[in-house]
């Protein structure tokens, strides 16, 4: 299996300095960074580690939930998934991600709202990025299927 790399140069201070990641495995971009903006409610234009972490659990998610479907009978004709990671303090010093929301609305023939439900809960527990992220006390999932 392929290694995937990203790149980030960083000059200053924690709360002066800025930075900037590169997606260069894909090379589909350079996205800016500061700690200042990533602890703020509007990140005006910079991204984060954890918007890149549920950019992530998202899309990797949506293919483990399309594979559990197919396993299960079903095709999926959509899925929308939304990761929501939120950065909060640790109890032990500094920060953490403290919670990580998974919602997810399909258009999927051949399962039932049970099959539905019981290909998104596998998903989530074998998905690659939800095993990664299990440090985190807190990853929720609300799944539905739309009609």
């Amino acid at each position: 299996m392929p290694t995937r790399t990203a790149r980030t140069a960083w000059t200053g201070g924690l709360q002066d300095g800025t930075g900037q990641v590169e997606l260069t495995s894909s090379g589909v971009g350079k996205y800016e960074v500061s700690f200042p903006k990533r602890s703020a409610d509007n990140a005006d234009g910079t991204t984060s580690p954890e918007e890149l972490i549920a950019a992530a659990h998202s899309s990797c998610y949506a293919m483990a939930l399309s594979a559990e479907i197919g396993n299960a009978g079903g095709t999926p004709q959509s899925l929308d998934v939304t990761a929501e990671v939120t950065l909060g303090a640790d109890p032990a010093g500094g920060f953490r991600i403290s919670t990580v929301a998974l919602t997810v609305r399909g258009r999927v023939t051949g399962l039932d709202s049970d099959g539905f439900a019981a290909a998104a809960a596998a998903a989530k527990s074998g998905c690659p990025v939800s095993k990664a992220l299990s440090g985190v006390q807190n990853i929720t999932l609300d799944a539905a299927l739309e009609s």
